[in-house]
């Protein structure tokens, strides 16, 4: 019965060594749904706006805005500054390049400039 146990304890620890790899290997796309890609300083982000004239005249290409991040907590929306990014293009209807100045940006972040708001999306080729 003792050697049952040993052996059984055994095999457990031996498979959970040897699963936990596997589940820390993600792909780049699993993280980037999750919201887990973050884009740092110098890389470009994509943000997704509306498409309409108001947010095409609010934000203006060399715009240097603040990115925050909402979080419910108890009820309420928290609004935290994370980064800033300055606007480098307009990229077809509903797309604007950005280039991120400082902090670190995920996916699902705001990007707001007087009552236009726009969500970030970091762009395929950041790491």
């Amino acid at each position: 019965m003792k050697n049952m146990l040993i052996r059984l304890f055994v095999v457990v620890v031996l498979v959970s060594i040897i699963s936990s790899p596997l589940q820390a290997q993600t792909t780049k796309n699993e993280k980037e749904l999750a919201g887990e890609v973050v884009s740092k300083k110098s890389k470009t982000v994509q943000i997704f706006h509306s498409g309409t004239n108001d947010v095409k005249k609010t934000f203006c290409v060399g715009d240097v805005l603040p990115v925050y991040r909402e979080i419910y907590v108890y009820g309420v929306i928290k609004k935290t500054e994370v980064g800033k990014i300055k606007i480098l293009s307009f990229n077809g209807d509903h797309n604007i390049n950005a280039e991120v100045l400082e902090g670190k940006i995920k996916n699902g972040d705001v990007v707001q400039k007087e009552s236009a708001y726009c969500l970030i999306h970091p762009s395929s080729e950041d790491d």
